[in-house]
């Protein structure tokens, strides 16, 4: 497989995960008791559907084709998958377990990516900054789930 179709496989595959984990932080919302919960699971579906942004353009950028598969296919992650079909109470606690897994995942395997020694020196930039985000969001969620335990 050449380096362009490998590198588009995994910005696809990256991207179908933010599509997946956006629509799992609005269903949290959707469901979530409390403004800061609230505003932080609004704030990161905000940020997902801006890192598919930077993801779509990235791949053109490279020369690949944008997968314009939904957050259904085969390999879809998982863990925010059942963000949106287990939930169906407002347990604030069991909803960031389940962020701080997905986070986990993402952060791991963005971290997959950025191992491969032919990135674009574009594609490394936007790689760093959205884990370096999810990081940051990762932190957040633990913080927050340690908050949401004592409730």
């Amino acid at each position: 497989m050449d380096n362009v179709k490998k590198l588009t496989n995994q910005l696809n595959e990256l991207l179908t995960k933010n599509y997946d984990a956006e629509a799992g932080y609005k269903k949290a919302a959707e469901l979530v008791e409390g403004t800061q919960l609230k505003s932080y699971f609004q704030s990161q579906a905000q940020n997902r559907y801006d890192f598919g942004h930077s993801l779509k353009a990235e791949i053109k950028g490279v020369g690949g084709d944008v997968d314009k598969g939904t957050s259904l296919k085969g390999d879809a992650h998982r863990t925010w998958m059942s963000i949106k079909d287990t939930f169906s109470g407002t347990d604030n606690k069991a909803m960031l377990e389940e962020v701080v897994r997905g986070e986990e995942a993402a952060v791991a395997e963005y971290q997959e990516i950025l191992k491969e020694a032919t990135l674009a020196p574009t594609t490394q930039k936007l790689i760093q900054k959205q884990v370096s985000s999810i990081q940051e969001a990762l932190a957040s969620a633990r913080s927050l789930d340690a908050w949401a335990g004592k409730e």
